[in-house]
């Protein structure tokens, strides 16, 4: 009987979040990932595995490279009609970025298989890269990466787009919300699990507890925003509220607990379609942000703290959008090109 995974989710009274799939090897795994790393990471991997077994229909111990590599070429058919097809590079199937990621969540699960050396599983069958060979040379190497991912610019809003969306916001929440994204490049993670101690007004600065990998910084934000929370505080956030998160549901029965990220998406669609704009995500939004300082002549490194980002070269593509810094740099070089070429043009005529 061949084994069909299926993911169920569970929650203690603690709030802690488990998964299962109902193969005892991937629910050892996902409990090992549980203890590691975050709850978005876990839910993540736990979908990922359940694709890519769903695909394969095999028990992990008789998977193989040949089986991976028709995993891709799976996941880069067409989803439901030939005729539907992504604005951004054109293509049918998934994007190589989420198939990378699956990819690596499978790779993830076979390294935890080798390592415990008791199931029967001898090597990772998910190939680090395509064997390639040098002209003129003997010695083989991994030069050639497995699916590769395109370097594309994430999209921001103009200025009169922010000015469209904050006519449209509702409330004072999602006044706020909208705030900490555009004007202090959070994530929308790390907005909704703001806690009131988090908000340092007196220093105008937001302390993120629960930062993208559980990484925690200070962040300065412009005072418009602690204006808009006090106002929210003040007139909006239920009054006999348990929790001690920033951003609580205002109505129905689940007034007072903490919003959840599928709220925060509808409260961005809804205000997106009322102003009328082409696309607006959270992300665009600390995109946007991000893009700003960086125009304003902020440090890449400073740019880099704001953002929260690991390695700067996740910030180099601000460089990138911030066409003045472009221009300017341009400028500069054709400028000195221009006078070394009149230099010898005179050094010639004399």
């Amino acid at each position: 009987m061949v084994w069909s995974p299926r993911l169920i989710r569970y929650q203690d009274s603690a709030g802690a979040v488990s998964v299962v799939l109902g193969h005892p090897l991937l629910d050892d795994y996902l409990e090992f990932v549980a203890a590691r790393l975050r709850t978005n990471t876990l839910l993540a991997t736990a979908y990922d595995l359940k694709v890519f077994f769903a695909v394969v229909a095999k028990a992990p111990a008789e998977v193989t490279t040949s089986d991976v590599l028709a995993f891709i070429t799976a996941q880069r058919q067409p989803r439901h009609d030939d005729n539907v097809v992504r604005l951004a590079d054109g293509q049918a199937g998934l994007s190589a970025r989420t198939i990378k990621r699956r990819l690596s969540s499978v790779s993830g699960l076979f390294s935890y298989l080798v390592a415990r050396n008791d199931v029967g599983v001898a090597a990772n069958p998910v190939p680090r890269g395509l064997t390639t060979r040098r002209p003129q040379s003997t010695v083989r190497t991994r030069g050639a990466p497995l699916i590769r991912t395109p370097r594309t610019l994430p999209r921001i809003i103009t200025p009169d787009e922010v000015d469209a969306l904050f006519t449209v916001l509702r409330t004072l929440r999602d006044r706020a919300m909208v705030e900490a994204m555009i004007l202090g490049g959070l994530r929308r993670c790390e907005v909704l699990a703001l806690r009131l101690e988090d908000l340092k007004a007196a220093e105008r600065r937001v302390f993120i507890c629960e930062g993208k990998g559980g990484h925690q910084r200070l962040v300065p934000v412009s005072q418009r925003f602690f204006a808009t929370v006090a106002a929210y505080l003040r007139d909006e956030r239920p009054a006999h509220c348990d929790s001690d998160r920033v951003f609580v549901v205002l109505k129905g029965p689940n007034r007072g607990r903490p919003l959840s990220a599928a709220g925060v998406d509808e409260i961005v669609r809804g205000a997106r379609r009322r102003a009328g704009l082409a696309h607006l995500t959270c992300h665009e939004l600390r995109h946007t942000c991000l893009t700003r300082l960086r125009e304003a002549g902020m440090a890449l490194e400073a740019v880099q703290a704001q953002a929260g980002h690991r390695s700067i070269e996740s910030t180099r593509i601000y460089l990138h959008l911030a066409n003045d810094w472009l221009a300017a740099e341009y400028d500069r070089a054709t400028a000195a090109i221009d006078a070394h070429a009149r230099v010898l043009l005179d050094t010639d005529t004399a």
